[in-house]
């Protein structure tokens, strides 16, 4: 059953079906062909996956995102930081990774920083004379910054096929990506010192960067409000989202005065579409999940690991080689959802941390959505900046360096994980 069901998945990705569907009809065909699974029964599976409590905050941080990033904010945030960095050698692509890490701390969504700081700020860089394949180079790595920073979808996600613990999850994801953020910088510094890419000549202006950074402060202290009131049990995660988006309505109607019942339905629409699509993944997702396991596909994985691996940095290793390859082909929830059963034994076999390995899986298939051939962001950008696939692949090379960096030290250094 479990050929079966990746050869139909595997022959429906290449005939270009979603993701989601593909997943459903390689479900439904394992599913038909055997006496042993009744369909009814798999239905059930589908609809329990989603009736979770701590789902309910993927639609909230995705509208928090959508609501704060949406009006004047940011524009306020892009800036303060063009101001305090744009002058330096890369700095307008140093401002697009500061940019991706603040936002991170709001919506938890790589796709959705990809278009919101995309349309913000290559149409500056192609104002500077920036070259445009090496911008959405930049922007497509450094969105991925935003599942590593709290709030994060994809660990939301693994929490819910593992029973780690959420909060640990984002908490633990702080440092990762952190370090993220600081090696884009350097690549950025580097690659525009070594090329000279044009700068922003503006001097710098004290009282302007004072007010823009007085103007932007909302978009900084929520992200820390919300790893103070994890990391402290103030609220539990599902409680944080609906809190950040409060916060983000007040913010807006209040202190912008950009918030109109027009742009709150655009920003509920957004938010519900694009939760849609998540469940969706998540019920198909969850479909195979059962039918794997059901057929004892990751305990012959373990058992043939332990047999033939007997090094844990070996398991290790065959681990993150399978998410970068099947992070190339397949989007990053399915992926989680998919690979989340089948690692967690053999994780648990080797007596890997369940915070580590999300951690460790959620670096991996972010590499994956700046990765061709179906690399998410890497597309986006590349349409933004009305550039070839090809030609912004071939900017990645030093941000692909720093990715793998990082992905090293979550894999075999446990301390680098906050706890």
């Amino acid at each position: 059953m479990s050929a079966l069901i990746l050869l139909v998945f595997m022959g429906a990705a290449i005939a270009a079906m979603p993701i989601a569907h593909a997943l459903l009809l390689a479900a439904m065909a394992a599913a038909a062909t055997s006496d042993r699974v009744p369909i009814d029964l798999l239905v059930q599976q589908m609809v329990a996956q989603v009736q979770s409590f701590p789902l309910i905050a993927i639609p909230f941080f995705m509208l928090t995102g959508t609501l704060m990033m949406g009006g004047k904010l940011g524009e306020a945030l892009v800036g303060v930081l063009s101001a305090l960095i744009g002058r330096y050698h890369g700095g307008p692509a140093q401002v697009g990774v500061l940019s991706s890490t603040l936002f991170g701390g709001v919506s938890g969504s790589a796709v959705a920083d990809a278009s919101a700081i995309g349309s913000l700020l290559i149409p500056w860089h192609q104002r500077l004379g920036y070259p445009a394949a090496f911008s959405a180079a930049t922007l497509a790595a450094a969105a991925t910054i935003d599942i590593l920073i709290p709030p994060s979808i994809p660990m939301i996600l693994f929490a819910l096929s593992s029973n780690a613990s959420i909060a640990s999850l984002f908490v633990a994801g702080v440092l990762p990506g952190l370090l993220m953020c600081a090696g884009f910088m350097a690549a950025c510094w580097w690659v525009g010192k070594r090329r000279n890419f044009p700068r922003d000549t503006t001097p710098f202006n004290a009282t302007a960067f004072t007010r823009h950074l007085a103007y932007a402060s909302p978009a900084v202290v929520l992200p820390v409000l919300i790893i103070i009131f994890l990391r402290f049990g103030i609220a539990t995660p599902t409680e944080v989202a609906v809190l950040s988006t409060l916060y983000a309505g007040v913010v807006s109607a209040a202190i912008y005065r950009d918030l109109d019942w027009k742009r709150l339905n655009a920003a509920v629409i957004e938010a519900g579409l694009a939760t849609g699509v998540v469940l969706l993944v998540i019920m198909a997702s969850a479909a195979i999940g059962w039918l794997l396991t059901f057929d004892q596909m990751p305990q012959g994985v373990v058992q043939w690991v332990q047999q033939n691996v007997q090094s844990k940095w070996l398991v290790i290793l065959m681990m993150n080689l399978l998410m970068l390859f099947l992070g190339m082909f397949i989007d990053l929830p399915a992926a989680v959802l998919l690979l989340t059963p089948v690692f967690v034994p053999l994780a648990n076999s080797i007596g890997m941390d369940m915070t580590q390995l999300g951690i460790m899986m959620v670096v991996n298939l972010a590499i994956g959505l700046y990765t061709p051939p179906v690399g998410t962001t890497l597309f986006i950008t590349s349409a933004l900046a009305k550039v070839k696939v090809g030609q912004t692949v071939r900017e990645l090379g030093p941000f692909y360096l720093v990715a793998f960096f990082v992905l090293v030290l979550v894999s075999y250094v446990p301390a680098s994980i906050l706890r």
